[in-house]
């Protein structure tokens, strides 16, 4: 049992839901696997279920439990700083492809 610990700038968002509601209502809720750290309090990028860049927001709450069934989790609640511009978020894309995406697909 250990932390995984989530990059500064990458907020990956599993499900269409979760992602509809923080771009609907500014504000949503992430239920990750395992025990993993996000650095609350920081304005992270936002990335869709295809890995594209989407937003940046604000780590207001994340929460590492047992739930119970007995699995680790991590809650992560947030809010939208803004949406990136079409620009902003072509630019993220190709970074994070690079730096995060592709090394844990090897």
């Amino acid at each position: 049992m250990g932390f995984q610990t989530e990059f500064n700038s990458v907020c990956k968002f599993k499900s269409e839901q979760e992602l509809y509601e923080l771009l609907e209502y500014g504000r949503s809720k992430m239920v990750k696997s395992g025990f993993r750290v996000f650095p609350t309090g920081q304005m992270v990028i936002a990335y869709s279920l295809d890995n594209k860049a989407v937003a940046i927001v604000k780590i207001l709450v994340s929460i590492a439990e047992i739930n119970f069934q007995g699995e680790e989790i991590t809650q992560v609640e947030m809010e939208l700083v803004r949406r990136l511009t079409d620009e902003e978020a072509r630019i993220q894309t190709a970074l994070a492809d690079e730096m995060f995406f592709s090394i844990a697909s090897k």
